[in-house]
């Protein structure tokens, strides 16, 4: 796929369909339906994200790796999208500053607002000019993603009423960050 408006309109189409659910039939798909689904989209698409670079280590040749790697900004602005979509959610439900600012002693409210407060930063400089601009320090600036990372998969599993889910994609989010640093260490030996 060449076409990054392609890309963009199949990383936009859940969102879509999320949305339209909400707006056409909102007594079955309502709040509780999209802030989960808003928050499932965004966490896959930041494990898909982080998985790029131990799939370009582990498949160096192969041409649909080097495609990921192009488009790793892509996914990751992507994903921030649908956790800027799942927070927009939640501050309309709330209405109003203060019970936003109330529910910030709760614990996975907290880890959200942190983890979003990491990426936004990474959001505003996915893009060329930010990569020439900041030269080795987009490299340093981007590594929050993994803090980022842990901050958002935390605020998932407290705030589920059923965290088994949650412990899963932690699961894989450890499995690929193990994969990478190994990967990475075993690279720099040899």
């Amino acid at each position: 796929m060449k076409s990054r408006p392609l890309l963009w309109l199949i990383l936009a189409l859940p969102g879509i369909w999320m949305l339209s659910r909400w707006a056409f039939t909102p007594d079955e798909y309502g709040y509780g339906h999209f802030i989960g689904d808003s928050g499932d989209w965004a966490a896959w698409l930041l494990l898909v994200t982080l998985a790029v670079t131990p799939l370009r280590l582990l498949f160096r040749r192969w041409r649909w790796t080097a495609w990921l790697m192009r488009r790793r900004r892509d996914l990751g602005v992507a994903s921030f999208a649908y956790a800027a979509g799942h927070t927009a959610a939640y501050l309309i439900r709330k209405g109003s500053p203060e019970f936003v600012l109330a529910e910030l002693s709760t614990p996975y409210i907290l880890l959200g607002w942190l983890a979003l407060l990491l990426f936004v930063p990474l959001a505003v400089t996915s893009n060329d000019v930010s990569v020439r601009l900041l030269r080795r320090s987009w490299k340093r600036l981007h590594r929050l993603v993994y803090p980022a990372a842990v901050l958002t998969f935390a605020h998932w599993a407290l705030s589920a009423f059923d965290p088994t889910t949650a412990y899963i994609h932690i699961g894989i989010l450890v499995a690929i960050e193990g994969l990478r640093i190994g990967l990475q260490r075993r690279q720099r030996v040899t």
